[in-house]
């Protein structure tokens, strides 16, 4: 069914939605990270329960979890749609001013809180492809929070529709918003059993017609330095500085390959992400990334040796490695589930829209459900410019985004 005529409730949705500031912490032990995410989470529960879905509720660690009810009678696998509440540590969120540009022109976007902030066609190029559309930006001082508010506020417009519309035949769907997926936590204690989903959908994604059905794997690797501290007044022959050698084994990382900066596509990269200690104990720490999981631990291996090179240019010094799974590519339980990404296609087509399979550099939610049992592929929303002042979102996008997950409801109790 097309959405010909519906006065959608995304963009409204979305601009209340990023005015909550959502921001998690990669450094609070908690869960949620930050207690606040929970405010846009209690308002999505109340809007739920507002639409006439009775089981909407929000539990201790800051999950929501709801039902859209079957219209079908029959035996079609329940379906998840996911999103996140939580807003990137990179840039502030508070305060956001949403801003809505109609239709449009092609010019520059100046920002008006801070004239420095200019989103333009020329360092954005999707961007130019959206003339004519209605384009949401912040005001210039803060992110805009499309990721994922975007995703948040699709899910919500598909609700309020297949509520309002029980003549459209579709199994039960499960919805879930989760917090901290920014700082790589957003389905640590997510209830499996009470999500009680068989397949699922992230909406998550970029450009109009992307669908990313794989990541990268990915591993922490953390790399200590035990040295000896002694008076310096008195250290000839006896002080050992692990910060010297944390630091020489930094500058032994290659700089023309196998880092962020030098890759692209399907290479994967080794990344020192902080650095950190003193004379007698320095840790450097690492992200480890490939699409090829079996990979990882020939990037590790590499890795540990250039540790132990520099373990034996200073004498005393003792290293620890030691490695942290933290997810793996969703395409491998993906390629066992080959229904979950063909059934999007054929969404998309019917949405007139040119699917687009898409490898993420990086991970989503759906990364970790799909190895949690729950295979979950990822869907465009429209978000660009992410975790930066020069983030902006078409709403059409997101209108299309919603069309895309009805016609996947429609599709799975058609094919069941």
């Amino acid at each position: 069914m097309a959405l010909n005529n519906y006065k959608h409730s995304v963009a409204e949705r979305f601009m209340a939605y990023v005015q909550i500031d959502t921001q998690s912490d990669s450094a609070s032990a908690t869960q949620p990270s930050t207690a606040k995410q929970k405010n846009l989470s209690a308002l999505l529960v109340k809007e739920l329960l507002s639409m006439g879905i009775t089981d909407a509720e929000l539990d201790e660690h800051g999950y929501v979890y709801a039902t859209i009810p079957a219209t079908s009678t029959k035996n079609v696998p329940v379906l998840c749609f996911c999103a996140h509440v939580d807003t990137a540590p990179d840039c502030s969120g508070a305060g956001v001013k949403p801003i809505l540009h109609k239709n449009y022109d092609g010019k520059d976007l100046v920002l008006p809180d801070d004239t420095s902030i200019v989103i333009s066609t020329k360092n954005h190029l999707y961007l130019k492809e959206k003339i004519g559309d209605d384009i949401i930006t912040a005001s210039g001082k803060t992110l805009l929070g499309a990721d994922d508010k975007a995703g948040v506020a699709i899910i919500m417009d598909l609700a309020q529709y297949l509520i309002g519309h029980p003549e459209i035949m579709h199994g039960k769907i499960r919805i879930l918003f989760t917090p901290d997926e920014e700082i790589g936590r957003g389905v640590a204690a997510v209830d499996m059993k009470k999500l009680g989903a068989d397949f699922g959908y992230t909406l998550d994604g970029g450009e109009c017609g992307h669908l990313e059905g794989e990541t990268f794997s990915a591993d922490a690797a953390i790399v200590t330095f035990n040295g000896v501290s002694v008076h310096p007044g008195y250290a000839k022959g006896k002080m050992v500085n692990a910060i010297k050698a944390a630091a020489d084994f930094v500058s032994r990382l290659p700089l023309n390959e196998w880092c962020p900066e030098t890759t692209e596509g399907m290479e994967g990269f080794v990344h020192p992400t902080s650095f950190e200690g003193n004379l007698e104990k320095a840790t450097v720490s690492f992200i480890v990334r490939d699409f090829v999981t079996a990979k990882l631990k020939n990037h590790e291996e590499r890795l540990e040796n250039i540790a132990k090179e520099t373990e034996n240019r200073f004498p005393g010094i003792q290293t620890e490695f030691v490695v942290k799974e933290q997810y793996r590519n969703m395409k491998e339980i993906l390629d066992l589930n080959p229904n979950v990404m063909n059934y999007a296609d054929e969404a998309f087509i019917r949405a007139n829209i040119k699917p687009n399979r898409m490898s993420i550099r990086g991970g989503t939610d759906g990364s970790r459900l799909s190895f949690m049992g729950l295979p979950c592929p990822n869907i465009f929303t429209g978000e660009m410019g992410i975790h930066s002042k020069q983030e902006y979102i078409s709403v059409q996008d997101m209108e299309k985004a919603v069309e895309v997950i009805l016609h996947l409801a429609e599709i799975w109790e058609e094919k069941s």
